[in-house]
Order: C-alpha cells, then structure tokens, then sequence
C-alpha cells in the first residue's frame, strides 16, 4: 500500500469511526434483551451496587436499569421507553429490530454503499411495513372474543392466573372506556405480597388509617378528598416575636378548629388527604369517629376522587360555608381497612365505575415482576381492543419482510441496499425467538419464509415446542397492531437517527471558558 492509499484508508475510517462506535454501542443494548424475547426466552438479573437485585425478562425493566453512558445506547433506550409509554408493550421487539437496522446499515455502508442512500432506503422500507401491518391486521369483536384471552397469555408469559385478570377486568370495564385515549388499563393494577389474586370494582388506597382507634370499616360514607395537607395556614417565625403576629397565629389556629369541626357538621366518614394532618384534627377527627387517610400517593387519589364523584378541595377551601363544602363530597357504599395488606379499599363509589386487578405473589422479591408481567398483559389487550391483533411468534414481521422485498423494483439505484436493512431487520424476530428455543434461527427462518410463500398465510411460524412450521393463531400466537406499528415505527426513527450522525464531539459544560486548557486537543472528543 503507499502513501496515498494509507492516507485514503485512514480518511475512510475516521470518517466511519463514529458510526462504528454507535453501531458497537446500539449492538451492545441489543445484546442485553435479546435472550429473553419468546416463549423459551431466558430472564436477566439486574444488581446495583448495595446488592439489591432484579430478575425479570421484561425488555423495558432491562434497560431502563442498565448502567448505560454511551449517547447512542441511550437514544435505543430512550425509544424503548416511547414504546412501553404509548403501548405499554413491544419494547424487546422494538430494540431488536432497531438493532438489526443500525447493524444492516453499517454493514452496508462498509460495502460502499453512501449513507443517504441507506437513509433514504429505510426510511421507504419502514413506511411500506407500516402499511402492510394495517392491512394484516384483524379486528376484535367485542370483549367475548377468545382471541382477547390469547393476547393477555402472550403479553403475560403465559401465566393463566393474570390473563383472567386482565380479561376479566376488561369486560368490567367495558369496550368504551377501554377506547379512551387518557385511560390506561395498566394503571389500575396492583400486586401485593400475601394478596390473593382479585378484580373488583372499586379502588385501593395504598395507606393505612391514621390511628386504630378510628373505625376500621365504614358503609354509606361522605367522603372528603383535601388536595392539600390538613393543617392551619402557616405563619413566619418572625411574625411570632411580634404581639400582632402572635394574635394572629393563633387566630389561625382556632379558624383552623372551625373548619375541622365542619367535616364532623357535614357528617363525613372519610378523609382523603394528599399531605399530612395535623394532631389537632387527628384528634378531633377521631373523636367523631371518621376514618383519616394521610398522605395518599396521587394517583390513588385522583382514581379514589373520580370514583366516588368528590372534587378536590384545598384547605382554603374549608373556609367556605358549610353548604358550599357539601359540593366537594364524594360518596361509596362501602370503605374498609385490610389490615394484612395494610390499604385501605373504596367500593361502591357514586362517581365513574373503577376496576382494580389485584395480582397476589408469593413472596417480596416476585411482586415487582408480577406486577409487571400484569401491566404489560393489560397494556397488550387494550391495544388489541383498540387496533386490532396480528399473528405474533415473529410470523408477522416475516409476511412483512416478503411484503417490502417486493418492493425492492420500485426504489432506484443504491436506495435498495437500505430496503435490504428493512427486510434483515424484520427477520430478526423470529430469528432470535428460534434461536432462544435452541433451534437454527438460519434454517428455521428460511422454512417459514418458504412456507408463507407456498401457501400465502402470513401466520406460519416456528412452534418453539417442536421446530415445526405451525399456524401461530391456531396455537393462539398473536400480538396487538398497535404494539407492532409502533414497535416498526421506533426502531426506523432511532435508526435512522443514529445513522445519520457524522461526528461526535463532546459539549464542554455550561460556565466553562472558551479556552482550552494548555496541552488538549478541543477539535477531539473526549469519552
């Protein structure tokens, strides 16, 4: 080699440095979750530095708690959490195929291929898998349908105790309020060591009374829900040092006791606070026999209020007349204390029906997972309520890859090796689903390209059971539309982005000065 060719070579591979660096960093992420994709997939054992250890195979979870600094792993965990955020699902598909895109562009762009062309090629084989999907998807027919329980066993791992939850919580729910776009039926799920599994109508406050002299269990109550602590106002402690100041303190003080003493007037039975209570109307409070709950999470305090028809109200608010304060009461038939669970659980609320899903465990070191396992069970079928379900099992992404192979004639020039990107990325699904059952993901990939081809069903995949070709809806292998567009979505939007950066070059932090320190180099990044 001479000179000109050495100086040509190392042009070349500066130039490449950063997209084989981000390529390396995406490959590691990828490395991370693809083990526990499918039903043979493995789990993943997560310990920080105290020794606190998670083990789970969800995609999300493993990510989200990697220890992770290079910008380009983020971007692909970052996309990972857009997913579980808008579908609750599909994340480890999401990070695989975004992985296979960036990886097939690399390759490509090594063979001579110019990295526009690449872009341009991907960006027009996502927007084909994108519309094949819609056209591959199937509807659900209302909450009856036996597809609906396959979708929650798949996104549940399979566990039959959490599908019927979900199921079962769905159809209380119903298919209106499943459609909407704020609710979440993830959200109303809880798991608890000790519980057993449960889906009542109601809500669950996860705090205990404030004293056990305070009735454990109420029916027919008047419910007040403070957004706020239920405390007298504040005043500054140099105010106090004056005589004016201390008149006024305790001038609040005794407005404060007035305003308590209207929740007794009102005939309330229980309190829902946001933040503390003050001892003055914890004791005033037990004394009239009304039940206190202090310091309740948000969330279920905004799903206790909307349950039992009550408006918040602030503590300023108390001031009001009695009559006006009235407006702000919720009601429910019945409130009561579980004292092994240590919650407090509201049923039969005046305001909008309220479904919870109870999901017990064994023991402590399982709740996080189970919980989990729950979510993205609940997540997946109201997806598929909403947008319909494909075949799973990979067979999907694979009638997809046929669908934009075909599209190859259509693009000009070079713009079809980023097509190819498309049609690899889309196999690697399947490919690795085989590959954790411990079968040839090349052979068995190929069989079912083979078989899709022969008989026209976008639904044959591999039996992870036997390595045969076997309808995945007749084994009961589907996935929600939504999780999979979604999923195709993201991995081309991150791949295309990381792709396109040319050069890395480190930010110097905010407040540092113009002038690099004697001896560097500013034009290098420093990692």
């Amino acid at each position: 080699m001479n000179l000109k060719q050495a100086g040509s070579a190392s042009e070349v591979d500066e130039r490449l440095a950063a997209l084989l660096t981000n390529a390396n960093a995406v490959r590691a992420i990828t490395a991370a979750v693809e083990g526990t994709i499918g039903p043979k997939g493995l789990d993943t054992m997560l310990v920080d530095r105290f020794g606190e250890v998670i083990i789970t195979n969800d995609g999300v979870t493993i990510l989200d708690k990697m220890d992770v600094n290079h910008p380009a792993a983020k971007m692909l965990i970052n996309i990972a959490k857009a997913q579980q955020a808008e579908v609750g699902d599909g994340t480890t598909t999401a990070t695989i195929m975004a992985g296979g895109l960036v990886s097939e562009g690399v390759n490509q762009v090594l063979r001579g291929v110019p990295i526009a062309r690449v872009i341009e090629g991907v960006k027009y084989g996502v927007a084909k898998a994108v519309d094949g999907i819609k056209d591959h998807g199937r509807q659900i027919a209302d909450l009856d349908d036996p597809v609906l329980r396959k979708v929650a066993m798949i996104a549940g791992r399979e566990y039959d105790d959490i599908a019927d939850l979900v199921v079962r919580a769905a159809k209380l729910i119903g298919t209106e309020k499943l459609r909407e776009p704020n609710f979440k039926l993830s959200d109303i799920i809880t798991a608890e060591e000790g519980a057993d599994n449960e889906v009542f109508m109601g809500v669950i406050v996860d705090k205990e009374r404030m004293s056990q002299e305070m009735p454990q269990q109420l029916s027919d109550a008047k419910i007040l829900v403070i957004d706020d602590a239920l405390e007298p106002e504040e005043i500054e402690d140099e105010a106090l040092s004056t005589e004016s100041g201390f008149k006024r303190y305790i001038d609040l003080q005794e407005e404060f006791k007035r305003n308590v003493h209207k929740i007794v007037e009102l005939d309330v039975k229980l309190v829902l606070a946001d933040r503390g209570v003050h001892n003055t109307a914890e004791e005033i409070l037990t004394d009239a026999g009304i039940m206190v709950i202090q310091r309740v999470p948000a969330k279920d305090l905004r799903r206790a209020a909307e349950h039992i028809g009550a408006r918040m109200i602030k503590r300023t608010g108390l001031k009001k007349e009695i009559a006006d304060i009235a407006k702000y009461l919720g009601f429910a038939k019945k409130a009561y204390e579980d004292e092994k669970l240590e919650q407090v659980r509201i049923l039969g609320g005046t305001g909008k029906p309220m479904a919870t899903i109870l999901v017990g465990a064994a023991t402590e070191e399982v709740v996080g997972e189970r919980e989990r396992i729950a979510k993205d069970a609940a997540s997946s079928v109201q997806a598929a309520v909403k947008g319909g379900y494909v075949p799973g099992g990979g067979s999907i992404e694979i009638a997809l890859a046929r669908h934009v192979d075909k599209a190859r004639d259509q693009v000009k020039g070079m713009t079809a090796y980023g097509l190819d990107c498309v049609v690899s990325a889309l196999k690697h699904p399947l490919s690795q689903i085989v590959e954790n059952a411990g079968y040839n993901p090349l052979e068995k990939v190929e069989e079912v390209i083979a078989a899709q081809a022969a008989e026209n069903i976008d639904s044959l995949g591999i039996d992870c059971d036997t390595g045969m070709v076997h309808d995945m809806l007749t084994l009961g292998v589907v996935d929600p539309v939504p999780v999979k567009l979604h999923a195709i979505k993201a991995a081309g939007e991150v791949a295309v982005a990381i792709l396109r950066i040319d050069t890395i070059i480190k930010k110097k932090e905010d407040g540092a000065g113009d002038k690099p320190k004697a001896g560097s180099d500013s034009a290098l990044p420093d990692f």
